[in-house]
């Protein structure tokens, strides 16, 4: 047992996650229909699951984590046909895109991550299974194919998840519309289609899948009846995941899932996003402008369950840029600051234990508190923002320790004192960091990355500044300081902060 605490979306309760079998926690996450490049919701989808088995493999637990990639579906063959692609084609490229993506934003690979093309034979056992308990029936359609559809009434519970009464709901509400089901709330198991369009063949003649027992029959195949979590976007609650429940308890009895968790809405500029609203945007346009851990780092500071507000600004320039995005990858920048710095005091602070300081010992009550604060908010529903906080005050502590320690480079026995401190804020910021999946890069791979990135959006070339601020140099050493100015305006109004340093001029360059 953990002490980790999560929503549970059937009960609309705060309980805590309990494997069903003691040696392994199994966990399925709905993936995306991989039809077009990934966009920002199916990131904040993805990182719900991977922040919880982070935090449930710091607990100890095994964890199973199962992830789909809905690779059979309606919208991939009209895009294919658009494209002037195979259906396969293009989902396997999409695939690889999406894949891509989650490893920039340091989103763990699932242990296993099915495609719904390679589990057809499961998908028909398990409509042949549903048959069988007359939870579902055959419709012969006019075009000569035929659909299997599943009869919602059959199923007692139906609409537990989503608290919908089956007589308040209506044909066309987000349900099925089609006047040859008997009932115009029953869904389709499987979908008829002519010889040569795209599918498979099944005990019903030509065909492929409807969407909804596709993850039924691929949570059944890798984590069996019962598994302890299933996670998904709060816009599938109904009624993908409604259905999925009518689905698998229809066709094994008991409970199919244990908990359910879902993550909020992605509103950008005030508005749901949607493709339909025009104010879709890709992973792909957030990472062209931004380094990824800033990027993670925005999803993180709002809690899980919430609505996450995404905006925009253009600028006179006509770029388009992510203020939320900007001032979290400003604090991904401040948190690297402290990780380099604390690193150098760890090996440079000599052997010597050194003489006790008070101010010292103060700093090491507060990193200790920062850090069980941290832990305390995820164990806690996820409470991101309160970890990010105090991540961000750890690392405060850190540069506070860093200039104590710059002020007494010539009293070696308290920066022998300074030393263990500095460890152990570095292993602070590194668990704390790990928990939420940042701070995992070498301080100075991580600056040439970013430097690299704000270069390109700026279009500026790393040899124009170093010759300006070479210019500088050579205008400071003759005293002509009107000359140092007017270059260094030139540099800030490019986005390039320069700062004198004892060791020469160090320049960055604004996010």
């Amino acid at each position: 047992m953990t002490r980790l605490r999560l929503y549970d979306t059937l009960s609309r309760s705060i309980l805590p996650l309990v494997p069903a079998h003691p040696e392994e926690f199994r966990l399925y996450c709905c993936g995306p229909t991989v039809y077009d490049v990934p966009h920002v919701g199916h990131v904040r989808s993805a990182l719900l699951p991977d922040l919880l088995v982070r935090r449930l493999r710091a607990h100890g637990l095994t964890v199973k984590y199962v992830r789909n990639l809905t690779d059979v579906d309606d919208k991939i063959l009209a895009r294919a046909k658009q494209r002037g692609e195979t259906p396969p084609e293009l989902s396997s490229k999409m695939a690889q895109v999406y894949q891509d993506t989650l490893r920039q934003l340091n989103l763990l690979t699932p242990e296993v991550e099915p495609k719904v093309s390679e589990h057809i034979p499961q998908v028909i056992a398990l409509i042949e299974r549903l048959l069988a308990e007359e939870a579902a029936y055959v419709q012969p359609m006019p075009g000569g194919t035929t659909d299997v559809y599943f009869a919602v009434r059959s199923f007692a519970g139906y609409g537990k998840l989503s608290r919908r009464r089956l007589d308040e709901l209506r044909a066309g509400a987000r349900v099925e519309k089609d006047d040859t089901k008997r009932d115009p709330l029953d869904f389709a198991l499987w979908k008829g289609a002519p010889e040569g369009e795209w599918g498979w063949q099944s005990p019903w003649g030509w065909g492929r899948p409807g969407w909804h027992i596709e993850c039924s029959a691929m949570s059944h195949a890798h984590l069996g009846h019962g598994f302890d979590l299933h996670t998904g976007g709060m816009d599938l609650i109904f009624p993908h995941h409604e259905n999925e429940i009518a689905q698998s308890e229809g066709a094994f009895g008991g409970t199919f899932v244990q908990r359910w968790a879902h993550n909020g809405f992605v509103n950008v500029d005030a508005e749901k996003m949607s493709k339909s609203l025009g104010n879709f945007v890709t992973a792909a346009d957030v990472l062209a402008r931004n380094d990824a851990e800033g990027f993670r780092w925005f999803l993180l500071t709002v809690h899980y369950r919430g609505p996450l507000q995404f905006d925009t600004e253009t600028l006179p320039d006509g770029r388009v840029i992510f203020p939320g995005v900007c001032e979290a990858e400003r604090r991904t920048d401040y948190l690297y600051a402290a990780l380099e710095r604390l690193t150098a005091l760890a090996e440079s602070a000599g052997d010597a234990p050194g003489r006790t300081a008070p101010e010292l010992a103060a700093l090491e009550d507060q990193r200790a508190q920062a850090e069980r604060a941290a832990e305390a908010a995820l164990d806690d529903d996820l409470n991101t923002p309160v970890a990010l906080a105090a991540l961000g005050e750890l690392a405060r502590l850190g540069n506070e320790l860093c200039d104590w320690a710059d002020k007494r480079r010539r009293q070696p026995e308290l920066l022998g004192a300074a030393r263990p401190l500095a460890q152990a804020l570095l292993g602070s910021l590194t668990r704390v960091g790990g928990w939420l999946g940042l701070g995992h890069t070498p301080a100075p791979t991580y600056r040439a990355r970013t430097r690299a990135r704000r270069l390109a959006v700026r279009q500026l070339a790393e040899a124009d500044v170093e010759a300006r601020l070479a210019a500088r140099a050579q205008a400071r050493a003759a005293k002509d300081f009107q000359r140092s100015d007017a270059l260094r305006d030139e540099l800030a109004a490019l986005g390039v902060v320069v700062k004198d340093t004892p060791e020469g001029q160090r320049w960055a360059l604004e996010v």
